[in-house]
């Protein structure tokens, strides 16, 4: 069994327990897989991949590999599934943030999400509670 100590070895199970979660739907599973092979690309404006991304182009990209078309811009993909709870959250969900609705990521549990920020930032795994929390959909 892992210690949970400040040994190596428990700095490892650590970053385990962080790890994916299994997602509740192999197309959920696909864009989760998809965000995180995509962790530490560039962020730029309008960029929907395969080596940079803006936000929405990121999660229009992860399901695109998953065989999902979704809408282009952040405020077109909060309509684009069924709306869940923040209570309600599983892999593979979209987060939507801020009153206009200006930034998406994709859950990926743990309450973290994986994001592409802003042009100082690359595509990054965050806190879902880093922004203000606006509503989520589930597409998959």
């Amino acid at each position: 069994r892992a210690s949970r100590s400040g040994s190596a070895a428990g700095a490892r199970d650590t970053l385990t327990a962080q790890g994916p979660v299994a997602a509740p739907t192999s197309r959920a599973a696909a864009a989760v897989a998809y965000a995180y092979q995509k962790l530490g690309s560039p962020y730029v404006w309008g960029a929907t991949g395969p080596h940079a991304f803006d936000c929405s182009g990121l999660v229009q990209a992860a399901y695109r590999a998953a065989g999902i078309s979704l809408p282009r811009t952040t405020y077109a993909q909060i309509g684009a599934g069924r709306r869940v709870p923040r209570a309600g959250l599983r892999p593979g969900d979209l987060v939507f943030f801020y009153s206009g609705i200006s930034h998406v990521g994709i859950y990926v549990g743990k309450g973290q999400m994986i994001h592409a920020p802003n042009p100082s930032a690359p595509v990054r795994l965050a806190p879902v509670d880093q922004m203000p929390f606006a509503g989520a959909t589930r597409v998959a």
